[in-house]
């Protein structure tokens, strides 16, 4: 069991304010998905090729799914009556919230929202504003409405509209809580229509919960909902209203404490120390016990395990196991519902997502989520009852589900006939990469990396380092002079309590073993013993470098004042490169379609060989995969197959007939054009024995001008985003940023250096437990 903490304050308010009005403020934008370059496209796009659609439209009202986003389009809509735990701060107050959750949506099931903010209380009102919009979209997400006008709400429109209309906090809550449910029940040995359950708070949340489960099976003679007022039962009238007592229990229980002995089950969606140990004591064996308050449970695990060895726990927070988080559940709900055009999202769709994630949590967890957790038990039992956030496997597990329940229960609108097509379609719709860094950041906050970060006196640096430690993902060496740095800290805002190492090069007491070592590399290349005392004393990067080098630091990052060959020069004079392996850099071009794409080599070699072609393509596929994304490589030319047939092409045809002779294990072709390998459909239509079958994900391009501009344009000009270039190949775990990186960048990098520093232990029988690549 994970030990008690706080939350950790990770940011500042500052920082959150920064964050969300750097570059255009907010979080949101639209995006057109169809050209608009020439005169006949804005023809096509509006006036006058637009009327087509219009009156195709008017005919079959159904054909908006066919010639609009809205298939695809959800509101997110609030009117800022109870927004997070800060209450009612008013509609435009809650904007910020709005827009998050938009960002979700497109995050994990690619589903363009709009947030939508309605400026009234009044539940009418509010009512006829969504009604009267509903044409716009395929589905509606309630956030952030009170109790208990969010019951009018949603009723109301459920009745008026044909597009599912869905409160999350109401039903997110439920369908995650029922599928932990659903496996702490089996776990336990126990059947729903035998459970005795104590509900705690009679919120939304807490009454969708209820509902949810009475639908599974829950006997309502079996059920208490409590209160700030104590347990309602039948009879009372202070504090009641028609939903609460919808579930008015016969019963002479009168307080939480009265109710919970020999409950099963207590379910809080409550506050904070509601719940006390003697009140644990009394419930029965195996007692399954959902604290969700937050940020702080009805009861922590702690006090719960020092009285009770023998219950299931689950929380609302990410620092214990069992976490219940409505991310599991909204995106790909919706996804499985507007996929089949559904007209509501009913009781069986809502149960379907539960069983769904309750089965998942039973299958065996892939390795690279289980590296992301590394520490927790990821095996289904006591300790794993529900999947966690990041698994990749959620957006081809609910939607599918949701959707086959949506048509057997008859509000699909459009059924799916291929469900393994669909499968594939969903799992195209996300990006791996994206996915896996944020998986990578959740390994390292497991196994926490020294990062050495060579240019510690630099503002972007020290914001990174910074963040790199409050995040949890271990401690930062500043190289520099401790008056600079500590001055920049104040400037800044920045406290330096303790949480870095400022490492000197000039007055370092490691100085001698560093010069040491570094002689005894460079005495037969030139270098006299002053000379190598000379550059570790002055040369920051040969200084980092050789802190790695003797283990005094898992990774270094330098290159932000410095050019990239010049430091890679530096750094290959204390570092040499793995056996067998070429040491180049790698850019990872994530486009605003969400496709990503590996481009090598980017820094090193300026006219590489057949050879050195063909073991750069082999060592930039072994990336992608630990990436997420099984490769597909184009060796590039400006030839496709021989035509034209041209003695500067050779290099690449050669590369290609190298790697026919080493039987690799994935898929490879070339040369071709750029415009070839990205076009699948011009792949198949002029060169169909091509051995890709899609489009190339990797890109190993014929020489280093053409791979750096190439990159380069792409991240002025492509709209998308470049990680990167990342380099690869050498002994021991350094990255080199780009002259101006940004904060954002500079932590993606020391990202990449810390977990080449963790595979490094691993491969090595490290510290680090060694576990299967993915």
């Amino acid at each position: 069991m994970a030990k008690s903490k706080e939350p950790k304050q990770i940011i500042t308010d500052q920082e959150a304010l920064d964050f969300h009005a750097q570059g255009k403020p907010g979080k949101v934008a639209i995006c057109p998905t169809k050209p608009l370059t020439t005169q006949r496209d804005l023809s096509l796009a509006y006036s006058p090729g637009v009327a087509v659609p219009c009156l195709e439209i008017n005919k079959n009202p159904k054909k908006a799914y066919d010639y609009t986003a809205k298939g695809n389009f959800v509101a997110v809509i609030s009117n800022g009556t109870a927004v997070l735990g800060l209450g009612d701060l008013g509609a435009l107050a809650s904007k910020p919230v709005m827009e998050g959750k938009a960002v979700l949506f497109k995050r994990f099931a690619d589903i363009d929202a709009i947030d939508i903010e309605v400026d009234t209380k009044d539940p009418d009102e509010f009512i006829n504003c969504v009604r009267y919009l509903g044409p716009s979209w395929g589905g509606i997400n309630l956030e952030d409405i009170k109790a208990p006008e969010c019951f009018i709400i949603e009723d109301k429109l459920r009745e008026l509209m044909d597009i599912p209309v869905f409160h999350d906090d109401q039903h997110g809550t439920a369908i995650i809580t029922v599928a932990g449910m659903i496996n702490a029940a089996h776990l336990t040995g126990r059947k729903f229509s035998d459970m005795k359950i104590v509900v705690n708070g009679a919120g939304s949340a807490g009454i969708a919960c209820l509902e949810l489960l009475k639908a599974m099976g829950i006997k309502s003679n079996n059920a208490i909902l409590c209160d700030t007022k104590g347990v309602i039962y039948k009879g009372r009238t202070d504090g009641m209203n028609q939903w609460k007592s919808a579930h008015a229990a016969d019963t002479k229980a009168r307080t939480l404490a009265e109710a919970m002995d020999g409950a099963d089950v207590f379910l809080g969606l409550s506050v904070k120390d509601a719940v006390t140990k003697e009140m644990v004591k009394s419930m029965a064996k195996k007692p399954i016990i959902f604290a969700m308050a937050n940020p702080d449970p009805e009861i922590s695990p702690e006090d719960i395990r020092s009285v009770r060895k023998d219950a299931i726990i689950a929380t609302g927070r990410s620092d214990y196991e069992n976490q219940v988080n409505n991310v599991m559940g909204f995106p790909y709900i919706f996804r499985g519902a507007l996929d089949v055009e559904a007209s509501t999202i009913n009781d069986e769709m809502k149960i379907a997502a539960a069983e769904a994630l309750a089965e998942l949590a039973r299958q065996p967890v892939p390795d690279e989520v289980m590296l992301a957790y590394a520490g927790r038990k990821m095996q289904y039992g006591p300790e794993y009852i529900i999947p966690v956030p990041f698994d990749p496997r959620l957006i081809t597990t609910v939607p599918v589900a949701v959707a086959k329940a949506a048509m057997k229960s008859g509000v699909a609108q459009k059924p799916i006939a291929d469900m393994n097509a669909y499968v594939q379609q969903l799992r195209a719709r996300l990006n791996p990469t994206a996915n896996s860094m944020n998986l990578i950041f959740d390994r390292i906050v497991a196994n926490p990396q020294t990062i050495i970060f060579s240019e510690g006196e630099e503002e972007q640096i020290l914001r990174a380092a910074h963040l790199w430690y409050e995040n949890g993902f271990g401690k930062a060496i500043l190289v520099g002079r401790e008056k600079v740095i500590n001055e920049n800290l104040r400037r800044l805002g920045i406290k330096n309590d303790g949480w870095l190492e400022i490492a000197n090069a000039a007055k370092s007491t490691h100085n001698e073993k560093y010069i040491k070592f570094l002689y005894k590399r460079l005495q037969r290349k030139g270098y006299l013993y002053r000379d190598v005392t000379r550059i570790v004393k002055n040369d920051r990067n040969i200084f980092a470098a050789c802190m790695v080098a003797c283990g005094d630091g898992d990774a270094v990052v330098t290159g932000l004042t410095r050019g990239y060959n010049q430091t890679l020069e530096n750094i290959c004079k204390v570092i040499d490169h793995k056996p067998g392996k070429r040491v180049f850099g790698i850019s990872v071009m994530i486009g605003k379609d969400q496709n990503t794409v590996l481009i090598s080599d980017t820094t090193v070699h300026a006219l590489p060989s057949a050879e050195e072609l063909a073991d750069i393509a082999v060592q930039t596929a072994a990336e992608a995969r630990l990436m997420g994304h099984e490769p597909r490589v184009a060796l590039l030319s400006f030839s496709n197959f021989g035509n034209p047939l041209h003695e500067k092409a050779a290099r690449v045809r050669d590369a290609v007939a190298v790697l026919d002779s080493r039987n690799v294990d994935f898929e490879y072709d070339g040369e071709m054009g750029a415009d070839v390998a990205l076009n699948y459909k011009l792949m198949q239509q002029f060169y169909p024995f091509s051995r890709l079958t899609g489009p190339a994900n990797v890109l190993v391009m014929p020489a280093l001008h053409s791979a750096n501009i190439s990159s380069k344009l792409l991240q002025e000009i492509g709209g998308g985003t470049l990680i990167g270039p990342l380099l690869v190949g050498l002994e021991k775990p350094v990255q080199i940023l780009q002259m101006g990186a940004t904060v954002s960048d500079i932590l993606n990098i020391a990202a990449m250096a810390a977990l080449d520093a963790i595979e490094s232990k691993q491969n090595s029988g490290g510290e680090v437990k060694k576990l299967k690549k993915a």
